[in-house]
Formats: structure tokens, C-alpha cells, sequence
């Protein structure tokens, strides 16, 4: 079974869109699924036509997918890490999966496509919006230890026994409960993950820092306003969201956050080494209006910016 590492490269032309799980099954060639909206293909079994495959293409739907061997190495940011055992890649609706290297030909055990109407009318609906994994590169695979694979495979065997079993009233319940078990795992595991890998996420953490101050420093607050999320993210060849995994983990704030800090921090130097107005500063520091700014300085620092001022007087 092939596994396609999810992308964000710029969408082309040619994309094939997966609408349904009876397309993807259909262009795989494979039987239509026993399931409308939940699929669960077991690589051990199951024949692909790999070369029937667009290369890149965009899904309908979920797709969680194991592969038991990652090519030796994983890209990190700007470095790499040795990494032989397998781990799981994420893709969500909407997004590209494929690309142009050699990533396809390598075999998966299994892989999950869920469609979002598979959790209509449960929590998970709108929780599964909140698992960051979801929107990560293909450089931010979930890796695995032996240990953390066995419980992983479990939870694939069980939906499959139940995909197999004749569907009765409880069968969704019974996939639904063990999808979000297997959520939570991977939840956890990433948090393993940005513990064990603290030296890279160190040095993140030190090129963010001189990412704002250079933003700062070269006055661009003024002209292109605080610095964004999305911003530094790009900057640092990360998504959104595992940037603020990645920050919370080691600092226990998320990007939007740490921008604050650093808003905060620059006001307090202008406001206590400069002459210019709060509107001024305000300014300076990418606000278009002054009241924003000083609402922001009060909640962090209990202090208006004009008080904070006086105390230095």
C-alpha cells in the first residue's frame, strides 16, 4: 500500500480530487469499501496499482497512514534526523498529498480515510479540528518506538475487525471511540516527540528570537504591522500549528504569545528610553490604533502604558 507524504507546495493544474472513498478505492483499484465513510486499508493484503495513483493529488476526507520505514532520515526544520523505525503521517481535507520524489513507492500496513460525515453528530466532529498534527508537513511525522507501534497497530486491527464484522447499531460508536483513541495516542507521542528532539527545537526556538528582533530592529512593525503567526512560521519552514506545539512544549506559550512577549518587551524599552507619545509607540509597533495597543500592555504588565512610563520618573 502506498503512503504520499502530505505537502504544501502551490496546487497544480493537473490535481486529482478524491471527493469519495469509493473514488480513492476505485482509482487504487481496489473493491468498493464495506463502508460509505470509513475505510481501512491493510497493506499486508491488499494490491495497489500504484502507477493508476495521481501523482499529487487532493483528499475529501481524512487519511492517517503507517509506514514502516521513513527512508533513514527526517527533515527537521532546515536539519535532518536519523530515523529508521516507522511513523504515521496526517492529511486532512483539503489538502495536497504527493509530490515529486520517491516518497509513493514506499509500501504503508495500513492507512485510515475517514470522511467528516463519519462524525456528524459526535464531539469529534469539531475536536478533531484541534489536533495540530492534522495540518503538519510532510517533515513533521509522528515517528514511532516499538512500544508506541504496537499500541497504534492495535487500534488499526480493531477497526479493521469491526470494519469486517457485519455493521450493526453500535459499530460506529465502537470506530468512533477507537479513531479518538488512536488521536489521543498520536497526541501524546507528539509530545514525546518535541521532548526527545529539545536540541533542534532550541535552536527553533533561538532563530525565532532572532527572527523578531530583526523584525523589530529594521522598524518593518510600521509598515507591515506586528509580526504574524504565519509569518515566522514560513520563516522557519514550519506550519502554524506545530510552531505553537513545538513553542508551548518547551516554554509553555504558543507563537501568538511569544509575539506578545516580544511586543511587550519592545514597547517597555521605547517607553522608557524614548520620548515618543503611546500613539507613537503604538505605531512603531504595527498598531493601527493606540487603544489596541495599550489594552494589550495593560493585560500583560497590569500597568497602562502611561503609568508604566511614570514609573520611571
Amino acid at each position: 500500500m502506498t503512503i504520499l507524504a502530505v505537502g504544501m507546495k502551490k496546487e497544480e493544474k493537473s490535481l486529482h480530487k478524491f471527493e469519495s472513498l469509493s473514488d480513492a478505492h476505485r482509482v487504487f483499484g481496489l473493491p468498493q469499501p464495506r463502508h460509505p465513510l470509513i475505510s481501512l486499508i491493510n497493506g499486508a493484503h491488499t494490491q495497489i496499482e500504484l502507477f493508476k495513483i495521481p501523482q499529487r493529488h487532493v483528499l475529501g476526507f481524512y487519511k492517517i497512514s503507517y509506514k514502516p520505514k521513513l527512508s533513514g532520515k527526517l527533515k527537521y526544520g532546515q536539519g535532518y534526523y536519523d530515523f529508521d523505525e516507522g511513523g504515521l503521517l496526517f492529511a486532512s481535507p483539503g489538502q495536497i498529498i504527493g509530490g515529486n520524489d520517491d516518497e509513493g513507492a514506499v509500501c504503508s500496513e495500513y492507512t485510515l480515510l475517514i470522511h467528516p460525515d463519519f462524525f456528524l453528530g459526535y464531539p469529534l466532529t469539531k475536536k478533531i479540528r484541534q489536533y495540530g498534527f492534522f495540518s503538519y508537513a510532510a517533515n513533521e511525522t509522528l515517528h514511532l518506538s516499538e512500544e508506541e507501534k504496537a499500541i497504534i497497530m492495535s487500534i488499526f486491527r480493531n477497526i479493521e475487525t469491526e470494519l469486517n464484522n457485519r455493521i450493526d447499531d453500535f459499530s460506529q460508536d465502537v470506530m468512533i471511540s477507537q479513531i479518538e483513541l488512536l488521536l489521543n495516542y498520536a497526541n501524546r507521542f507528539y509530545k514525546r516527540q518535541f521532548i526527545t528532539r529539545k536540541v533542534v527545537s532550541n535552536e527553533l526556538l533561538q532563530r525565532l528570537e532572532e527572527l523578531l528582533n530583526q523584525y523589530f530592529d529594521q522598524e518593518m512593525p510600521s509598515s507591515q504591522g506586528t509580526p504574524t503567526v504565519s509569518y515566522l512560521a514560513e520563516k522557519l519552514h514550519l506550519s502554524p500549528s506545530y510552531l505553537s506545539d513545538m513553542l508551548r512544549s518547551l516554554t509553555g506559550q504558543n507563537a501568538q504569545q511569544h509575539i506578545h512577549a516580544k511586543v511587550i518587551e519592545k514597547a517597555k524599552e521605547k517607553l522608557s528610553t524614548t520620548n515618543l507619545s503611546v500613539s507613537e509607540v503604538a505605531y512603531a509597533l504595527g498598531f493601527e490604533h493606540s487603544q489596541s495597543f495599550s489594552k494589550l500592555f495593560k493585560i500583560k504588565t497590569k500597568l497602562s502604558p502611561q503609568a508604566f512610563r511614570n514609573s520611571f520618573n
